[in-house]
């Protein structure tokens, strides 16, 4: 019949109870997962946190230095203010990067283990 639903998939047949993601939350794989992502994400947070405030700080205090032309109508401000822009992408490309390489695969073992009960 066209309105019967597909049979779960393998996944479906089983989901983890709370009281299994809790068990995984206070294992060590997980604490090493967390400690990954935040190793990385943390710091690089801050960074772009203070980033941003220097180019707010130096464009409402220092308009001279700001206003220096760098090549023709090119000032210090829109160099830097393209920059903030060229950062944030390369932040997005180096988190991908990272996160391919070390975050998934930890993740995936850990809900691979989970939906198969282990």
């Amino acid at each position: 019949m066209a309105t019967d639903a597909p049979p779960p998939s393998k996944t479906e047949d089983r989901l983890p109870s709370t009281a299994e993601f809790e068990e995984v939350q206070k294992s060590a794989e997980f604490a090493e997962l967390r400690r990954s992502h935040r190793s990385f994400a943390f710091p690089l947070t801050i960074a772009f946190i203070v980033w941003y405030l220097l180019y707010v700080l130096l464009s409402n205090y220092a308009g001279d230095f700001m206003g220096t032309k760098v090549a023709g109508n090119i000032n210090v401000a829109l160099v830097l203010g393209l920059a903030q822009f060229l950062t944030t992408f390369l932040i997005a490309w180096w988190y991908s990067r990272h996160a391919a390489a070390k975050l998934d695969p930890k993740a995936q073992a850990i809900k691979s283990r989970m939906e198969n009960g282990e």
